[in-house]
């Protein structure tokens, strides 16, 4: 038993999506863009359109994980298209037309439907308003009759030429037993004929539950309604109901103070709502068929709405809480030869994760852009820059909360990892925490900051070495320059043009010693992990100093950790120092 009031409220549907705007739905795969009247019912179930021929396309709510306008929606790739909207003409104004809404069952299996706008700026506001209502608590946690209401109102959208219900349409609505639906249909005295069509107005609510009522009877709620109610009496009186509530819908191990049961004069609000008939509402009596339609609503959710809001502290150190984090975020499949995409990223966080990884490597030449992969294996490869975008696109579109980026860093490149520092920079922007909060600097004894504190906030959690003006400054300089004779160096036209340059070899030599000696014992920890993670290369200045609160420690055993807990129960306090580490994965 959950709430008898329910917390949880219907997502509000504004106005002007229930009227309908003009678009241009348009689809690379046929190459073809069509007008259409974009919609959403009253109740918030469906995103629907209506083409010039009148037929109807619908997407349920439920299924939406993305909206996406300007830059982010897609993009014709067919010329033809292309043309259509003028994409090729330096003063198109396409960007500020587009309309992109996301969907699919999960996170990989993902449909783009794609609109264009007759005026400016109208797709935000469609975009914005339909991601409310899809992430709406209440929509994702529906009732059981929340479904079958769903259906009800999708049959009273597809009507027919006529204005009517077309009978056919209930078939293939409840399609399993089409003898017990005509059954039903005559039952509540409806047309049954598979040509037939039904009148709106003869098909309210009320007949609505009567047909399923008529079509699929419930024997079994029958059974238990008959052993709480009044021997001889086909009714449950509203002790009855509150007595059935407290002693066998409620969880006897709740604290009454907390949660108290239920009173009559609740129960009685629960006939008034789930009671189909007028006289017994006024007596204060339950039928079996309003039984059906109390166990069939929200005050009997698997999960208590109380639930399904924020409900914990979330002004605790960052260390005190489980962090929703994913392993290998790029792969849409399996680890040894899946494919990666950016798109894992936005729909990672999406579904709320708070924590990515990222496994970077060094880009080849001409660009030298770093990636993304699995290393050591054959999935594919993506560019840093484009999992920076989705991050910085999504990260806070469905949680306020901080977001940490898991690096994995092999790039053993101080360019490209220049590079990524100045992406996530500048493609973040003043979401990146570049510097410790003023109240929470990074002292021994003083505790992290708390979710609350890092609302809106990306952190790196990235190996971090310390740099000392004056000190590994010529070690970098050598890096670079070495670099950049390696990389500059023009293509040989034949084997006799190649000469050996002393002073490259010279400084090669004189490189790898001051990196080798600057790295030694960390790479004998490196080589003794497992995977990839143990073959992270040195931080150069520009990655490690936008770590700051999260570095990666690898974990040494159980009893060590068991006395880290006993020191700090010793000394009554519950806080991380600022080494200390975050574990992710």
């Amino acid at each position: 038993m959950s709430v008898l009031t329910p917390i949880l409220t219907p997502p509000e549907v504004k106005e002007y999506m229930s009227r309908g705007e003009r678009f241009i739905k348009w689809d690379d795969d046929t190459a073809t863009a069509s007008p259409v009247i974009l919609r959403v019912d009253p109740k918030g179930f469906y995103l629907y359109w209506t083409l010039q021929s009148k037929e109807m396309e619908f997407l349920e709510i439920t299924s939406i994980r993305d909206t996406r306008i300007g830059k982010f929606a897609k993009i014709p790739k067919s010329q033809k298209l292309r043309d259509v909207f003028n994409l090729d003409f330096p003063d198109n104004n396409f960007f500020l037309k587009t309309l992109t809404v996301v969907s699919g069952p999960d996170l990989v299996d993902l449909t783009f439907h794609n609109f264009v706008s007759y005026k400016e700026n109208v797709g935000k506001a469609w975009a914005d308003d339909i991601m409310v209502i899809s992430r709406n608590p209440f929509v994702y946690n529906a009732s059981r009759y929340s479904f079958l209401e769903r259906i009800l109102v999708k049959l009273k959208l597809q009507l027919n030429s006529e204005g009517k219900i077309p009978v056919r349409n209930i078939f293939q609505a409840f399609p399993a037993d089409r003898k017990r639906v005509e059954a039903a249909l005559s039952a509540c005295h409806l047309p049954k004929g598979k040509n037939d069509g039904i009148n709106p107005e003869d098909f309210p609510e009320a007949v609505y539950k009567t047909f399923l009522m008529n079509l699929c009877p419930r024997p079994e709620i029958d059974e238990i309604f008959t052993s709480h109610h009044s021997k001889a009496k086909p009714y449950m009186t509203k002790d009855h109901l509150t007595k059935f509530i407290n002693k066998k819908q409620r969880d006897s191990h709740l604290n009454d103070m907390l949660y108290p049961p239920a009173k009559p004069q609740q129960v009685q609000g629960l006939i008034d709502k789930y009671e189909p008939s007028g006289m017994n509402i006024q007596r204060g009596q339950l039928s079996p068929e309003g039984m059906v339609w109390f166990l069939c609503g929200p005050e009997n959710s698997i999960v208590s709405q109380d639930k399904l809001l924020l409900h914990q502290d979330m002004s605790q150190p960052l260390s005190h809480y489980f962090i929703n984090s994913s392993h290998n975020t790029y792969l849409t499949a399996g680890q040894f030869s899946g494919i990666s995409s950016p798109e894992m990223y936005r729909q990672t966080l999406l579904a709320g994760c708070r924590c990515v990884e990222l496994d970077c490597w060094k880009g080849r030449p001409p660009d030298e852009e770093p990636i993304i992969t699995h290393g050591f294996t054959m999935t594919t490869e993506i560019l840093f820059k484009d999992a920076i975008e989705a991050i910085a696109e999504s990260a806070f579109k469905t949680s306020p909360y901080p977001v940490i980026l898991s690096f994995e860093n092999h790039v053993d490149s101080p360019k490209q990892q220049a590079k990524m520092a100045e992406y996530c920079r500048t493609i973040f922007g003043d979401m990146l925490l570049t510097e410790p909060l003023e109240k929470f600097p990074l002292k021994p004894g003083v505790p992290l900051p708390s979710p609350q504190d890092l609302m809106g906030k990306i952190l790196i959690k990235n190996k971090k070495n310390q740099f000392i003006p004056g000190e590994n400054q010529e070690t970098l300089k050598k890096a670079r320059s070495l670099e950049d004779v390696m990389t500059d160096q023009p293509t040989p036209v034949d084997k006799g043009s190649i000469v050996k340059s002393d002073e490259v070899t010279e400084e090669v030599s004189e490189v790898e010693e001051d990196m080798g000696n600057l790295d030694e014992e960390e790479m004998k920890k490196m080589q003794s992990d497992e995977g990839t993670a143990g073959l992270e290369v040195t931080a150069y200045e520009e990655m490690s100093s936008l770590v700051n609160y999260i570095q990666p420690i690898k974990f040494e055993c159980f009893e060590n950790s068991a006395q880290v807990i006993r020191r700090l129960e010793l000394q009554k306090e519950v806080t991380l120092h600022p080494k200390a580490t975050l574990t992710c994965r």
